[in-house]
């Protein structure tokens, strides 16, 4: 018998009970990459954080754009900055990226913070209220539609 683990699928995604409904999937710009590294956090029931490993990178550096439910993460060094400067040894990574994390239906960005080489990005999941379980209270005895 073989047993196929579908945990791999699932594993860059987070969501409502489960950490697997939050984002359908996590696209990235290469196949396989982890450049650069980031964490998908739950805090409460409805809010969540996206943090990424930005070491050596400015806000200004970095782009965040949500279109049509993609939240789009991209950066990279201007090429003027590194115009000047001779390398003897380069140990941090600081090629452009672009990480993409398709949202599911009613979850916003609220604010994105670079502090300490890490870009916190805030979500939180509004659900209007028509779209949130109603319960229906049980009557007793007599039929609710009368014909």
């Amino acid at each position: 018998m073989t047993a196929l683990s579908m945990a791999p699928l699932f594993r860059q995604s987070i969501g409502f009970d489960r950490f697997n409904d939050l984002f359908e999937s996590a696209l990235r710009n290469e196949a396989g990459s982890s450049y650069p590294p980031y964490n998908i956090e739950k805090h409460g029931d409805d809010q969540y954080r996206i943090v990424i490993a930005a070491a050596g990178f400015q806000a200004s550096d970095l782009e965040l754009l949500v279109e049509r439910g993609v939240l789009t993460v991209s950066g990279g060094k201007r090429e003027s900055e590194a115009g000047n400067v001779t390398y003897l040894h380069q140990g941090i990574a600081q090629r452009a990226f672009k990480l993409s994390f398709r949202l599911v239906d009613h979850v916003e960005v609220k604010g994105a913070e670079l502090h300490n080489g890490l870009l916190s990005i805030e979500l939180v999941r509004i659900v209007p209220e028509e779209a949130k379980p109603k319960r229906i209270p049980i009557g007793g005895g007599r039929p609710v539609l009368e014909s």
